[in-house]
């Protein structure tokens, strides 16, 4: 799938500059940053856990939200463990086909999250505008066909990004102004002309994203107007509260995405690039598990069953 890249006989590495100094500031920020990825591997991984196992859970609602805590566990491990690594040992060097890898997963998992947001928004339409036609409007056969079209949809786009970037030639600055492998930071660096592949990189970014945001503001629109037209408060505040959550993650998830793909590259700025994605490949997914289960009845209930479950195995 990736070309080695090389330079005379000698394949050349690309070096990750990386987000953090070893001052004492940025010190105590990188623990913080390993602190925030380590309670998002264990938060995620316990949602994807708790629906599992609790067969109340086994609705389209909470699969497509275990698909979420899936995409979210794989991306934070598939950047933070070389982040940590080359802060730790302070060797930064990453090969061609890591660079390529690194690529594939990451636009592979944000893309996909992309398509999964709108088929969450889609699944709170139908419970919300018409909770009598739920079963048919979203049926198990159209839960698994849009779960399934996400991971198909990310990975398409992945494979495309990592495999043109990786075809073109790299000069002998291969210093990565990031602290992971990003299709729009490489391309930068190549010696041949990229213009037509940033051009449709940047269309490519923006359908991915404005796409799937269109369709969740359109599910939301017609969730407003339906809740307006509700008679009783009670009805109102149950509707609110069954899309509050999801309507958090995507705020958090494309504020940070559109913020860095959607501005013109001569608005761009590495540090504030590195910090927006340090925000929406760590951060979200730290916070997407907590806003889930603190404001889900179903999955508090889930945990609190798991709890005594296992307090009493313990005590027996």
């Amino acid at each position: 799938m990736f070309e080695i890249m090389e330079s005379g006989n000698i394949t050349m590495d690309f070096i990750l500059l990386g987000l953090f100094n070893h001052t004492s500031v940025h010190v105590f920020l990188f623990v913080m940053v390993l602190t925030s990825a380590s309670i998002s591997l264990l938060g995620n991984t316990l949602m994807i856990l708790l629906i599992h196992r609790d067969p109340r859970l086994h609705t389209p609602m909470y699969i497509l939200l275990s698909q979420l805590a899936l995409m979210d566990l794989m991306l934070v491990s598939t950047i933070v463990p070389k982040m940590a690594a080359d802060y730790v040992i302070d060797m930064k060097s990453i090969s061609p086909s890591g660079c390529g890898l690194q690529i594939f997963f990451f636009v592979t998992l944000a893309g996909g999250e992309c398509f999964l947001l709108a088929a969450m928004a889609y699944d709170r339409y139908a419970a919300v505008c018409h909770p009598l036609r739920y079963p048919i409007l979203m049926n198990w056969r159209l839960c698994l066909g849009m779960t399934l079209g996400s991971w198909v949809l990310g990975a398409a786009d992945g494979l495309m990004q990592s495999a043109t970037t990786l075809s073109f030639t790299y000069c002998s600055a291969r210093e990565i102004d990031h602290f992971f492998c990003e299709a729009p930071t490489l391309v930068r660096l190549a010696c041949a002309d990229t213009s037509v592949f940033e051009y449709v990189m940047y269309i490519c970014c923006v359908l991915m994203l404005l796409l799937p945001f269109s369709l969740i503001l359109m599910s939301y629109g017609l969730i407003l107007a339906a809740v307006l037209r509700m008679r009783t408060k009670e009805a109102r505040k149950k509707a609110f509260a069954t899309c509050s959550s999801h309507l958090a993650v995507v705020g958090l998830f494309y504020g940070a995405a559109l913020f860095i793909y959607i501005r013109p590259k001569s608005y761009r700025l590495a540090s504030h690039d590195k910090v927006v994605s340090l925000f929406y490949t760590i951060v979200t997914p730290v916070l997407n598990p907590l806003i889930y289960s603190l404001r889900n009845k179903e999955v508090k209930g889930a945990l609190r069953k798991c709890l005594d479950q296992c307090a009493a195995l313990t005590r027996n």
